[in-house]
C-alpha cells in the first residue's frame, strides 16, 4: 500500500466466523478483506452461537480465545447465551454480559487508528464508548438495524416506559460517535433524526460476500420456471419473531392453488415454525434445518421465488442481506412488507419481484400464477435481478470502507494536531 496508511483497526462484533448468518458474514468478510490488503485488524467477538442461539463448541468460561482467523486477530469472548432469547430479561443480561466481558480486553493494544462496532447490539456500543472515553479512538458505528426498533419488532420490548428509556440510551450511545454508517437510504434517513451532533452519515449497503461470490459463479444461467409444475419458494435464513415466518404460513395455507415453500433456518422462533408445519397437515410446507453456504445456492437457484418477510410493525424496517444472493443469482424477491420500508422501495424501484402487503396475502398465489403462466413477465424480473446485483460488489463495498477509513484516520490526525498546537495552527495544520 504504497499510498496508503497501513491501518490498526478494531472491530466489535457479538458475531463473527464459524456463524454465516446476517452480521456475522459482512463483519467477517470486510475484516478478512481488509487484513488481505494489509492492514492490522483486529476483532474483539464471542464464541459462535447464532442463529441457533447454542453454543457449538467447548468454551472456556474465564479464558479469552486468541486465534488468527484470514490474517486477522480473534479474541473471543464467553458471554451469557439464553435458550428463550424472545424473553425480555434474557435478552438483557446477555446483551450486559457482552461489554462485562469484553473489560478484559480493554487494555489490550490500546491504540487502535479507529474502532469500529456493528450494531443493533448495544452492548458492543456500551464497551465501545468507554474505550473512546479512555483511549480517544475513533469511533464508527456501523448500524445494519436500529436497536429499540429491533426489540420491538421481535416482540422482546413491549413496555412504553422501558422503550423510551432504551431510546433515551441509544441516543446517548450513538451519539458519541465520530462517525456512522447504514445499509440503506431508508436507515440513513431514519438516524438524521437521532443524530445531536454534526457527523457524516454514510451509506455503505451491504455486499456479496467472498465466500458467496464464488459459489455463485460455479451456478449455471438462472432457467426461467416450469409452468406445468408448482410454483417454488424457499425462505432460508434467521428466523425470529421480527420476521413474521409463522403468521405468513398460516395465511398462506388458507390460499388455494398449487405451490412448494421449503423452509430453511434457525432462530428464537424457528421451533414454533417447525410445529406448524409438522401439525399442519399442509403438504405444500417443508422445514429443515439452515443449510450450508453451498446448499444455500443451490437452493436459490433451484426456487422461483425467495420469500421475504417483514413484520408490518417495525418502524423502520431493516434492509435484509439475504437478498443479495438471490438476485446475484436471478432468483425474484417475494417481499411480504409495507412498501414504505427499506426492502419494500428495493424490489419496487428496481423490479426485482412482487411487494406483497400483509393484508393482501390470500391473494397471493393469483399472483404468482400470472407470472408462471407469462414466462417472459417473468424473465424480465431475473432480469432486472442480475442487474441490480452489480451495486452489490464486494469490491467496491470494500474500496468504500478502506478510503472511508483512511479519511476518518486522516480527520482524526488533524483534530489532533490542532488540539496540540492551536496558537500555532490558528486551526490549521502546519505544511512541511
Amino acid at each position: 500500500m504504497p499510498d496508503q496508511q497501513r491501518l490498526k483497526l478494531l472491530v466489535i462484533s457479538m458475531m463473527y466466523e464459524p456463524d454465516c448468518v446476517g452480521i456475522a458474514a459482512i463483519a467477517s468478510d470486510m475484516c478478512a478483506a481488509l487484513a488481505e490488503r494489509g492492514h492490522d485488524v483486529t476483532v474483539f467477538t464471542t464464541f459462535p452461537y447464532y442463529p441457533e442461539w447454542k453454543l457449538k463448541g467447548p468454551v472456556n468460561r474465564w479464558r479469552i480465545k486468541q486465534e488468527s482467523i484470514r490474517d486477522v486477530d480473534v479474541r473471543r469472548h464467553r458471554i451469557f447465551v439464553p435458550s428463550d432469547p424472545s424473553r425480555l430479561f434474557p435478552r438483557l443480561v446477555h446483551e450486559l454480559t457482552f461489554p462485562i466481558s469484553l473489560l478484559r480486553s480493554l487494555f489490550y493494544r490500546k491504540q487502535f487508528d479507529v474502532v469500529m462496532v456493528f450494531c443493533p447490539l448495544i452492548g458492543g456500543m456500551v464497551f465501545a464508548v468507554l474505550r473512546k472515553w479512555l483511549f480517544r479512538d475513533p469511533l464508527w458505528i456501523n448500524i445494519q438495524d436500529i436497536p429499540v426498533e429491533a426489540a420491538a419488532a421481535s416482540g422482546i420490548m413491549r413496555s412504553s416506559m422501558l422503550s423510551r428509556v432504551a431510546t433515551r440510551v441509544q441516543k446517548f450511545l450513538f451519539n458519541r460517535a465520530d462517525v456512522w454508517s447504514s445499509i440503506s437510504p431508508d436507515m440513513v434517513q431514519k438516524l438524521e433524526t437521532i443524530k445531536t451532533t454534526e457527523m457524516p452519515i454514510h451509506l455503505c449497503p451491504n455486499w456479496l460476500t467472498g465466500p458467496l461470490q464464488e459459489q455463485i459463479r460455479q451456478v449455471p444461467d438462472k432457467a426461467q420456471p416450469v409452468s406445468q409444475r408448482p410454483t417454488q419458494l424457499l425462505y432460508c435464513g434467521t428466523i425470529g419473531k421480527k420476521q413474521g415466518l409463522l403468521q405468513f404460513c398460516q395465511r398462506l395455507s388458507q390460499c388455494d392453488g398449487e405451490f412448494r415453500f421449503q423452509i430453511r433456518g434457525e432462530g428464537s422462533a424457528a421451533d414454533a415454525v417447525r410445529r406448524w408445519v409438522e401439525t399442519s397437515g399442509d403438504r405444500r410446507f417443508e422445514y429443515d434445518k439452515l443449510l450450508s453456504q453451498t446448499e444455500f445456492v443451490a437452493a436459490i437457484h433451484a426456487a422461483d421465488w425467495f420469500v421475504i418477510p417483514q413484520k408490518s410493525s417495525t418502524g423502520c424496517p431493516f434492509f435484509p442481506s439475504k437478498l443479495i444472493p438471490s438476485i446475484s443469482i436471478g432468483t425474484p424477491i417475494l417481499a411480504i412488507s409495507e412498501d414504505s420500508g427499506p426492502l419494500g422501495h428495493e424490489v419496487t424501484k428496481h423490479g426485482l419481484g412482487l411487494v406483497v402487503p400483509w393484508s393482501q396475502v390470500d391473494r397471493l398465489t393469483i399472483d404468482l400464477d400470472v407470472f408462471r403462466r407469462d414466462p417472459a413477465r417473468f424473465a424480465n424480473l431475473q432480469a432486472n435481478c442480475i442487474r441490480r446485483a452489480q451495486a452489490f460488489s464486494r469490491d467496491v463495498a470494500i474500496d468504500n470502507f478502506e478510503a472511508l477509513l483512511q479519511e476518518q484516520c486522516c480527520r482524526a490526525g488533524v483534530e489532533s494536531l490542532e488540539s496540540i498546537l492551536p496558537e500555532q495552527s490558528n486551526g490549521r495544520v502546519p505544511t512541511a
